[in-house]
């Protein structure tokens, strides 16, 4: 086993070579070749095996052409996100710990986007996550922080402090169990609008609402009722209504799974009309933890980095700058989160990986691939062998002509 040298892993060099592995900058001699992350197209070489998220089965446009010249250069794509059991359920996945480091981002962001607005909180003292120790060390000082609600609670400019969180996947559950941290009182989703206009409601907690598919569209005919299948199945029948919401919330964790074919919920549309009222908007702080780039969030334009986490959306001007300062709404969209908390992210994912990776070093990639020997778990997975796309993933030919 080859691996290649770097400094910047949670897991050193020598640690691998203390199990066997050989440190090798040039991975020439190797067949099957493991990433987490996108191979860039200039060390793509000629009829290797490829094993990583590729971001490609949407038409991702910034993908393309390493797409492509996987397919010119013979080589087999193997997509981790593909990797499925009988049910459709992924085996290898990152979705908890992109949520738990996407909701710690957020908080500090709304740390900072308060700080710029000269309004004083206790968020202030989280910052990013790549910046501790481990996740326990982050769980301490967000309770620490939730300490601190509840025992002087919030300025009145936040009150009620409402948390909405788009999906309740893995993405959504890792990000809760960071909010959850924090002295927390969960609102149905249909309850907001009566509970936020009640005033009953308290400076020492922070509130939660989960929103779910019935919560984001109706149905485009009239008298029609909501159907969860109906919806996936013919998303054309059915239009946005989150905006309703949207005044009523301080922050936004986008967590939910999109596609193309389905609408977008938070639209530039909704923030223009929110940010053109006479009041300063609740809304301070919006984390993509999905990061769609013009999807669900249709303003997420861009992909943003640890070293530059956010970006703010000015929804009158209908423009974006870097930064934390300025009138609009601050947008997190980092795409990398889990390297952010990359011990826990690191140990997860190899426990997973570890039994596949037997089946991978096994197969026989010089055969067709009807019989390369990959159990049907993998074979879901596989876009390209040997350069030509497989049947499951054929009309992906199209992104790259």
């Amino acid at each position: 086993m080859c691996v290649q040298p770097s400094d910047i892993r949670v897991f050193s060099d020598r640690e691998y070579e203390r199990e066997g592995a050989e440190i090798s900058e040039t991975l020439s001699d190797c067949k099957v070749i493991l990433a987490i992350k996108e191979i860039p197209e200039a060390v793509i070489a000629p009829d290797k095996v490829y094993v990583f998220f590729s971001h490609t089965i949407k038409g991702q446009e910034y993908n393309r052409p390493m797409l492509k010249r996987l397919q010119k250069s013979g080589c087999t794509l193997i997509d981790y996100e593909r990797i499925s059991d009988n049910e459709g359920r992924r085996l290898l996945f990152f979705g908890i710990q992109a949520g738990q480091a996407g909701m710690v981002e957020t908080l500090a962001a709304l740390g900072k986007r308060l700080t710029c607005q000269g309004i004083a909180s206790p968020f202030v003292g989280i910052e990013q996550p790549y910046r501790y120790g481990s996740l326990v060390e982050i769980r301490e000082v967000i309770q620490k922080v939730g300490w601190t609600i509840h025992e002087q609670g919030l300025g009145p400019g936040l009150v009620p402090f409402v948390c909405g969180f788009l999906g309740y996947g893995r993405t959504s559950q890792g990000a809760q169990e960071i909010f959850d941290l924090l002295p927390v009182e969960e609102i149905p989703a249909q309850d907001l609008i009566r509970f936020v206009e009640s005033g009953d409601f308290s400076a020492h907690k922070v509130y939660k609402v989960v929103f779910k598919e019935e919560h984001l569209v109706e149905p485009v005919a009239h008298g029609a009722r909501f159907e969860l299948q109906d919806y996936y199945d013919r998303p054309q029948g059915y239009r946005p209504v989150f905006s309703e919401y949207l005044p009523h919330l301080s922050l936004l964790v986008n967590c939910i799974y999109w596609e193309e074919r389905f609408p977008r919920f938070v639209t530039s549309a909704s923030v223009r009309e929110l940010f053109s009222r006479e009041t300063e908007p609740r809304l301070r702080v919006i984390g993509d933890i999905s990061c769609d780039v013009g999807g669900s969030v249709e303003f997420t334009r861009m992909a943003t980095t640890p070293d530059r986490p956010v970006f703010v959306y000015d929804p009158l001007a209908d423009d974006i700058r870097d930064g934390y300062s300025g009138r609009g709404v601050v947008v997190m969209s980092i795409d990398n989160l889990p390297a952010e908390i990359p011990l826990e992210s690191s140990v997860h994912f190899s426990e997973a990986l570890k039994r596949i990776v037997p089946f991978l070093a096994r197969a026989d990639y010089d055969s067709g691939f009807e019989s390369c020997s990959l159990p049907p778990e993998i074979r879901r997975a596989v876009i390209l062998y040997r350069g030509e796309f497989t049947p499951t993933y054929a009309y992906m030919r199209e992104f790259i002509t």
